[in-house]
């Protein structure tokens, strides 16, 4: 079968977007091949048609679960048969569907790269009629490439086991000696390489500063209307976010990891059917989403690096139709960056100091604990040992990304209560136990169904809302449950921890002691990159991005913040086009800055500087209602 006639067959498009038909046939010829593509490229077609051709099943590597259970799933759907070899299966199961790859004609096989260090994921996959290798986010195999995991060193034992299998490492962002690591790790022999310039000519990216950032943000949804991505640093944000162009009557959701997968798919669809047109959402949001008429992507914190930030960024416009990419800053932006990202970084010893209270908090004897998996209570652990939680949380992601341990984290809530007596013998209850009221009168009020079936109950918000400590709300819950009130099912830990290696102490970090450490002098140089981008007001934006990807180009976009206002200033009338406009807007009634800025299509900057500009000539003044009016 033609590569066209798969497309049309499985993905019902009648064209290859660029390099994708060029890369296919690459593939086909048996060649090891690599692919940057931008992000909404069509990275995966480029393995799943030759693998669909090919005899055979195709081994995906990918450090994404998410991602890998998306991709599985709209190949399901297309009726292509996949699997993918998640964490937290058992030994029966991953035995199964082992078997399932070798005898049960499956296509796809997902894995992650510390799956693939398995003994019997490597016996079984030796049995498989393999008919292509593919690495996904191959990035993640350089020390110098964003997210470097180590376990994607030992990718190339699939090379070993099937030596005459070709190759294909995808990645949206990579630079020259990151490509080079790349196909010298995995063992590529003369590799055909394929790279699309990194320019989105239909981007326009704006770096905005304001000192009030939700005015902002309200003023550029009204200026380029259409479906949206807000992108924010934390949870609080998503739903503050939210709330607050919900009051202003924009239709918008919220998206993070601590909502439940039915809601994630709810919020998502509505997005993407565009029922509702702006998403708020932690950088997570994204992955493996293909939205084509995105017009405008925010951030509302700064990126923690411009490899990120491309990526996010190039959620916008996949249509080709013109779309923006706009940062918000403030002057203490530049401090909460530095801040969040590299204070927090963990020294090797405070990493070794955190896997020595992990092996003593779970009673881990010395050359024991491998492959064991243990209920982890994150706070807990922080509290007993008096250990900083931000760095804490950076060490064990340290550990999980080299294949120390694996850290899973339950973003749901695990605690699930249900009153199981009468609304009349609950009322009568309260009256002789008073000190339960509050408790009682936060669930009811919190949780409509609570008498009707068991409901998810968020232990932090009942907390807060009933102003009372942990330990009493968890006290008070356990006397409702001991007296037949409600049933309770509560759980005490947030994470599970799997323990890869025996514990050897100083000896297990000892050989991740330079990755670490180079790691953190990448991430200093990933902030202040971002830093530099934000902050150059002379360079094209896009020509700046361009630059930090290796490619040099004298065209300047014409659309972005630096080349706009480069426009504006060289424009001799568009200064007295602002007054005019200005003492227009005045001249019926009295209008405070904001009030002008949403009238007047004109950037922050230019409005109040015409407007200080307008005082000093005497043609208005500031009253004491802090409104302009005429002179």
């Amino acid at each position: 079968m033609h590569p066209i006639e798969v497309l049309e067959r499985y993905w019902h498009y009648t064209s290859f977007r660029p390099l994708q038909e060029d890369i296919i046939a690459s593939v086909l010829d048996n060649e090891d091949t690599f692919a940057l593509l931008p992000t909404g490229g069509g990275k995966s077609i480029c393995f799943q048609i030759p693998a669909l051709i090919k005899d055979g099943i195709c081994i995906v590597v990918s450090p994404l679960i998410a991602l890998m259970k998306d991709q599985v799933n709209t190949l399901k759907q297309k009726g292509i048969k996949a699997i993918a070899l998640t964490s937290g299966i058992s030994y029966k199961d991953l035995d199964t569907q082992l078997d399932n790859c070798i005898y049960g004609n499956y296509k796809f096989l997902y894995l992650s790269p510390e799956r693939l260090q398995q003994p019997i994921v490597q016996e079984r996959i030796q049995q498989m009629k393999v008919n292509l290798i593919a690495v996904d986010e191959a990035h993640c195999i350089s020390q110098w490439g964003n997210d470097f995991r180590p376990a994607y060193k030992n990718i190339s034992i699939l090379r070993q086991i099937h030596p005459h299998v070709n190759c294909i490492a995808l990645t949206a962002t990579a630079k020259h000696h990151v490509i080079n690591d790349i196909t010298e790790n995995l063992d590529f022999v003369n590799p055909k390489v394929y790279k699309t310039s990194f320019s989105r000519s239909n981007i326009a990216y704006h770096v905005i500063h304001t000192d009030d950032k939700l005015f902002q943000l309200e003023h550029i949804l009204k200026m380029h209307k259409g479906s949206s991505i807000i992108y924010v640093r934390n949870r609080r944000a998503t739903t503050d976010i939210h709330n607050y162009l919900e009051s202003k009557g924009f239709s918008s959701t919220y998206y993070h990891g601590g909502i439940t997968n039915k809601e994630k798919q709810e919020r998502l669809q509505q997005w993407l059917n565009s029922q509702k047109e702006i998403i708020v959402a932690t950088t997570a949001f994204g992955m493996g989403i293909d939205k084509a008429n995105v017009k405008t992507v925010i951030h509302f914190n700064l990126p923690e690096s411009l490899e990120s930030y491309y990526q996010e960024a190039g959620r916008a416009g996949r249509d080709g139709k013109l779309a923006h990419a706009i940062i918000l800053k403030q002057h203490i932006d530049e401090d909460h960056l530095r801040s969040q990202f590299l204070s927090t970084l963990p020294s090797v010893s405070f990493v070794k100091k955190v896997y020595s209270k992990l092996c003593s908090y779970f009673q881990v004897a010395y050359g024991e604990g491998e492959n064991t998996t243990y209920q982890f209570d994150f706070k807990s652990f922080c509290s007993i040992y008096k250990l900083n939680p931000s760095i804490t949380y950076n060490a064990l992601l340290l550990l999980d990304r080299n294949s120390i341990i694996t850290l899973t984290q339950h973003f749901n809530f695990r605690t699930k209560i249900q009153f199981v007596t009468s609304n009349a013998a609950l009322f009568q209850y309260l009256e002789n136990h008073l000190e339960l009221n509050t408790v009682v009168k936060v669930l009811l009020r919190t949780y409509g169904g609570i008498f009707d079936y068991d409901t998810k109950v968020n232990l932090n918000l009942v907390i807060q809302k009933a102003n009372l400590s942990e330990k009493q709300v968890i006290a008070q819950l356990q006397k409702l449950e001991n007296d037949n009130v409600i049933s309770l099912n509560i759980a005490n830990t947030d994470s599970e921890i799997t323990f890869l290696k025996p514990r050897e102490d100083d000896i297990t970090i000892n050989p991740i002691a330079k990755v670490i450490e180079q790691q953190h002098k990448l991430k200093h140089q990933q902030v202040e990159a971002v830093l530099n981008y934000i902050n150059n007001n002379s360079v094209c934006k896009n020509q700046q991005l361009l630059a930090y990807f290796g490619e040099k180009t004298k065209a300047i976009c014409g659309q972005c913040s630096v080349c706009l206002e480069k426009t504006s200033n060289t424009n001799s009338t568009s200064k007295d086009d602002i007054f005019n406009e200005i003492l227009k807007a005045l001249s019926s009634e009295d209008l405070s800055s904001r009030q002008l800025l949403n009238r007047l299509r004109y950037s922050e900057k230019a409005l109040l500087q015409s407007l200080s500009e307008l005082i000093e000539i005497n043609k208005i003044k500031l009253t004491q209602a802090n409104t302009y009016t005429l002179i």
